[in-house]
């Protein structure tokens, strides 16, 4: 259960990100998203998670020297990284999802630290008072 709702929280945080970042480009993002473009969001969620689970660990244990300096704001710049590497893991895949450059991924990561965030609370707490998560 806890696997398939970080799934909805990272698509839906990748989905507002793309419509609000100009240099982040997703086919869901359009007005009307079609069949694919739901798939393809899917598939670059999934990629998004694996990428964090697996990779982000390692990135965060080197960069600590980094992250005590900066106050834990580097934590940013990783996250900005962690979205490049997913694009370009998507692009590789032949799945339609790209950035810009290193600036839309940084705002890009912002964007889905705030609503995986809010999301994750909001969900988790609705989920526990009705007894579906324990």
């Amino acid at each position: 259960m806890f696997v398939l709702l970080r799934l909805i929280i990272n698509a839906v945080a990748l989905l507002v990100t793309a419509w609000l970042v100009p240099g982040i480009h997703l086919g869901a993002a359009g007005p009307h998203p079609t069949k694919h473009d739901w798939a393809t969001l899917l598939i670059v969620a999934l990629i998004f998670g694996v990428v964090n689970v697996v990779i982000r660990p390692i990135i965060v244990l080197l960069s600590l020297p980094l992250e005590i300096i900066t106050l834990g704001l580097f934590t940013f710049v990783i996250n900005a990284f962690m979205l490049l590497l997913t694009s370009w893991i998507a692009q590789g895949m032949g799945v339609g999802f790209r950035i810009a450059g290193f600036l839309p991924a940084l705002v890009g990561a912002l964007i889905i630290t705030i609503v995986s965030f809010v999301l994750s609370r909001v969900l988790t707490k609705t989920l526990y008072k009705r007894g579906t998560m324990s």
